[in-house]
C-alpha cells in the first residue's frame, strides 16, 4: 500500500533522505566487517611479554592462554625445571622480538634458574610465536623451555659433594668421630643415608643414599658442613650432553664452645649414677656451654628434660626479693608450717628455724619463709618478671634442640606461694637453671649458646642494681652451713640444693638438684627421682668440680 493511501502525505525530499543514511550505513558496516576480517590484534612483542611474566610468576594456566594451541606434554616440560632440577625460582629477562615476517616472528630471552644448594643457571632461549585467528600467540614447543629439549629427552643434574665440613671443640679438637664420650654424641648427631623425604626438604642437589646429618648438629648446621656440590646440569636421552657445569663450595667447620676437660669431668661425675643424671656446665662470663652429660643415653635431659626445680628456684625468688629491699641480714621467720591462700605449706623434713636472717633461711631452704614473702612483697607480677629476666618463658637458640623454662604467672596466691619455692606448674631443665646460676655469678643473664657463632636474639640481661652481691653471698652460705655444707664441696663453691616433689598424691616422689658456680663455671645437676638434693645432686656436683 502507498503512503498516500494510508493518508500519510510525506514529502519527496525526505524519503531520499532516509534512504541515503541507510546506504551509508550499511556501506559503514560493510567496511567495518572488512576491518575485523583483516586487522591482526596485539603485537609479538606485547604476546612474548605475557608469556614470559607468567612464567616468571610460574603461572602456567596464564601461559596456556596464549598458546595457539593445547599440548599435553606442557605441563611435563616446564617441571624439567623445577623437578628434576629442583629449581626454586624461575626468572626471564632480556626479551628481544624479531620484526614479524609473514605473521610469523621470533622472541629470545635469558632464563635464570635457582637451584637449591646449587647456585643460579642462566641460558639462553627462544619462543616461536605466530598469528592465529587474528591474534599473536605462542607457537610453543618443549624447546621455549630449552634449546635442547625436544620432547623425547630430560634435563638432569649430576653433583659430586666435596668431603664434609667437621664439628669442633672449643680447642679445635674434632669432636664427631664417635670416640668422644659423656653424651658429646647427642649433641653432634650423626651422619645417615637420606631417604625420599630427606630429598623433598632438601633439594634435588641430594640423592636418595647421600650421606646427611641426623639429629644434633649435624642436622642443624648440614647446609654449611655439607658445603655445595660441583654440579653438571646434563641433557639425556638417546645422547648425554653436559649443557653448564657449576662449582662447588667446600663446607665450613662448625665450632662449639664445648670444653673437653670440663666435659669429660662432667661425663665422670654423673656415668656411675644408678638413676638418670643429667649436668650442664656455662661460662657466666660469656654463657657459652663448656659441657653437657647425660647418665643415660637416647633423650638429652640435660637440654630437654622438664622438671619442676623446686628450691634452687628460690635463687630467682631471692633475687626478686633483694631487689624488693631485703637484704642478707634482714630478719624473717622460718616457722613449721604456714597457710597461704588455703595451701598448707611446710619444709623439708617438717623443720622449724623460728626467727632468723634472710640469708639464713636461704641457706636452709625455708619453704615457710619464702612463700610468705613472695606474696608480701612480690605479688604474681613481679615474679614471674623476674623469673622471665632469668632465662625463663624464653626459646634458647644454641644449635640443637633446647626446651624452653616455663614459668607461668600464678592465678591465686596459693599458687603464687607454691611457685616461691619451685613448684606448682614450673617447670626447667638443667640448662635454664645453670643459666640462673651463671646469672648469679656473673650479675647478668646471658643467652646460653653452643655454637658462638650463632647470632642470638636475645640480649644480656644485668640483674637488678644491687642483687648480685647479696645473692652471691647467700648462695656460697648454703655450702658454708646450709643444705650443702656436708657435700664435699670445694672451697669458693656457691649453689642451692633443690628437693622436688612430682608424682601423684600418695605416690610423691622427689628430683634431687643443685645449681651453683665457682669461678667461672656455672652448672645444674639433677638426678631423677634421686631425692634430696643436698644429699644426692650436691656430691656429685662436687666430684664434678674437684676433678677440675
Amino acid at each position: 500500500m502507498r503512503a498516500q493511501d494510508m493518508g500519510v502525505h510525506m514529502p519527496r525530499g525526505r524519503i531520499v533522505a532516509i534512504t541515503s543514511v541507510a546506504g551509508v550505513l550499511v556501506v559503514a558496516a560493510a567496511a567495518g566487517g572488512a576491518y575485523y576480517v583483516l586487522h591482526t590484534r596485539g603485537t609479538p612483542q606485547e604476546t612474548a611479554q605475557r608469556f614470559t611474566a607468567a612464567w616468571t610468576r610460574g603461572d602456567l594456566a596464564g601461559m596456556k592462554t596464549d598458546l595457539t594451541a593445547a599440548d599435553p606434554a606442557f605441563d611435563s616440560v616446564y617441571s624439567e625445571l623445577t623437578k628434576n632440577l629442583g629449581a626454586t625460582k624461575v626468572a626471564v629477562s632480556g626479551l628481544s622480538v624479531s620484526k614479524p615476517v609473514n605473521d610469523r616472528a621470533t622472541a629470545t630471552y635469558t632464563v635464570t634458574a635457582t637451584l637449591k644448594n646449587i647456585g643460579d643457571w642462566s641460558y639462553k632461549g627462544t619462543l616461536d610465536l605466530a598469528v592465529k585467528d587474528h591474534y599473536w600467540k605462542v607457537d610453543w614447543s618443549p624447546k621455549a623451555v630449552h634449546p635442547d629439549l625436544d620432547g623425547s629427552n630430560h634435563l638432569a643434574i649430576k653433583t659430586s659433594w666435596p668431603q664434609r665440613a667437621v664439628i669442633l671443640a672449643a680447642n679445635g679438637e674434632r669432636i664427631d668421630t664417635g670416640d668422644v664420650g659423656g653424651s658429646v654424641q647427642q649433641l653432634v648427631g650423626y651422619l645417615d643415608k637420606a631417604t625420599a623425604k630427606d630429598v623433598k626438604k632438601l633439594g634435588t642437589a641430594y640423592r636418595v643414599g647421600n650421606a646427611i646429618g641426623r639429629g644434633g648438629l649435624q642436622e642443624t648446621f648440614q647446609k654449611q658442613l655439607a658445603g655445595t656440590p660441583t654440579t653438571e646440569i646434563q641433557v639425556t636421552g638417546a645422547e648425554k650432553k653436559v649443557l653448564h657445569t657449576i662449582e662447588g663450595k667446600a663446607g665450613k667447620d662448625v665450632a662449639t664452645s664445648i670444653d673437653l676437660r670440663v666435659q669429660n669431668a662432667a661425663a665422670d661425675a654423673v656415668r656411675d649414677n644408678d638413676k638418670p643424671t643429667s649436668l650442664v656446665a656455662i661460662r657466666p662470663s660469656t654463657g657459652e656451654i663448656v659441657a653437657v652429660a647425660n647418665s643415660v643415653g637416647g633423650f638429652n635431659r640435660a637440654l630437654g628434660g622438664t622438671y619442676p626445680p623446686g628450691s634452687t628456684f628460690k635463687t630467682i625468688t631471692a633475687a626478686g626479693l633483694l631487689a624488693a629491699g631485703l637484704t642478707p641480714s634482714s630478719k624473717v621467720t622460718c616457722p613449721e608450717k604456714s597457710k597461704i591462700g588455703g595451701l598448707d605449706i611446710r619444709n623439708s623434713d617438717h623443720e622449724a628455724f623460728g626467727s632468723l636472717s634472710f640469708l639464713d633461711s636461704y641457706a636452709h631452704s625455708c619453704n615457710t619463709t619464702f612463700a610468705p614473702l613472695a606474696a608480701e612483697k612480690l605479688g604474681a607480677q613481679k615474679l614471674y618478671d623476674i623469673a622471665t629476666q632469668l632465662g625463663f618463658n624464653q626459646a634458647f637458640n644454641i644449635g640443637v634442640p633446647a626446651t624452653k623454662g616455663s614459668m607461668p604467672k600464678a592465678t591465686s596466691d596459693a599458687e603464687l606461694a607454691s611457685e616461691a619455692f619451685g613448684q606448682a606448674r614450673i617447670t626447667s631443665s638443667p640448662l635454664v637453671m645453670a643459666t640462673v646460676a651463671a646469672a648469679a655469678a656473673d650479675g647478668s643473664w646471658r643467652p646460653p649458646t653452643l655454637v658462638p657463632a650463632l647470632k642470638q636474639k636475645l640480649r644480656p640481661k644485668p640483674l637488678p642494681d644491687g642483687v648480685a652481691a647479696p645473692l652471691q653471698q647467700m648462695m656460697r652460705a648454703v655450702v658454708t652451713k646450709g643444705t650443702a655444707h656436708a657435700a664435699g664441696l670445694p672451697s669458693g663453691t656457691a649453689g642451692k640444693t633443690g628437693t622436688a616433689e612430682f608424682g601423684p598424691a600418695g605416690k610423691i616422689q622427689t628430683h634431687a638438684w643443685f645449681i651453683g658456680f665457682r669461678g667461672d663455671i656455672a652448672f645444674a645437676v639433677v638426678v631423677e627421682a634421686g631425692g634430696m638434693g643436698g644429699d644426692v645432686a650436691a656430691p656429685i656436683a662436687a666430684d664434678f668440680l674437684k676433678s677440675l
